[in-house]
């Protein structure tokens, strides 16, 4: 148990399972009191307060901000992880569903940050952290709605970042290679060959196997605490080198 969070109160959206549950774990664990935002809040394992949470309705997110600033006292940290995947090139998905995953993805993370501002301005450590995704800097196949919310997400990091550096926020963001979560074994499940499709996306990466949910919560508890006082605007890659590494295929 550490104490870099101590004193600390921390929303983690979505944060009933996958990443997010990971990202929830670890604050917790470093000291902090964690609050759950999630359409499933009864699923929070690791959680001081676990509500429910649409990021795709501002009221219930204005609500379940003051929420946990009545019961747990401050809001010090907001880390915007609820989302949702999208598979298919542009011509796969209907306009109803590219404005579902953005109102999700991006607008999501606007409501929840924008509900808590008034509250992380009087914090004297305060931060978000956004997972963004190697989607916003490799083209992937297949996944073009998917990659523009990410993108999106990206810039609107930087964006945040500049707006309310010297309101004392620091705004950053993770972006996650192929992690395995629940959605990543849903696609997995649903494959022709799990197996092929599985080796498929470790070979990709060049260390060569799936990103784990507690690696990216290990650099989402950096980029959230007090030893990363001077990073903002960044997207910290946990990607196994997939961003920035141009490796020689293997020996054989």
């Amino acid at each position: 148990m550490g104490t870099e969070f101590s004193g600390l109160v921390a929303v983690v959206t979505g944060g009933a399972s996958g990443i997010g549950a990971a990202i929830a774990r670890r604050l917790r664990d470093g000291g902090a009191r964690v609050a759950v935002f999630d359409l499933r809040p009864d699923d929070a394992e690791h959680a001081d307060l676990a509500v429910a949470v649409d990021v795709a309705d501002d009221a219930s997110v204005r609500a379940g901000i003051e929420h946990v600033a009545a019961s747990l006292g401050r809001i010090d940290i907001v880390v915007n992880n609820a989302g949702i995947g999208a598979q298919g090139t542009i011509e796969a998905n209907a306009d109803d569903e590219w404005h579902r995953v953005l109102d999700i993805n991006v607008l999501g993370m606007v409501r929840v940050a924008r509900a808590a501002l008034p509250y992380l301005r009087r914090s004297p450590a305060a931060a978000i952290v956004n997972t963004s995704s190697i989607a916003a800097t490799a083209g992937l196949p297949e996944r073009a709605l998917y990659s523009a919310s990410k993108g999106a997400v990206a810039a609107l990091t930087r964006a945040m970042a500049a707006d309310h550096l010297r309101e004392g926020i620091r705004v950053n963001a993770v972006n996650p290679g192929t992690a395995d979560t629940p959605w990543i074994g849903r696609l997995l499940a649903s494959a022709a060959d799990p197996a092929a499709e599985r080796a498929a996306l470790e070979a990709r990466q060049p260390h060569g196997r799936l990103v784990s949910a507690d690696e990216v919560a290990e650099a989402v508890a950096y980029l959230a605490g007090p030893g990363a006082g001077s990073t903002t605007g960044i997207a910290l890659a946990v990607d196994g080198g997939m961003q920035e590494l141009r490796l020689r295929p293997a020996a054989r």
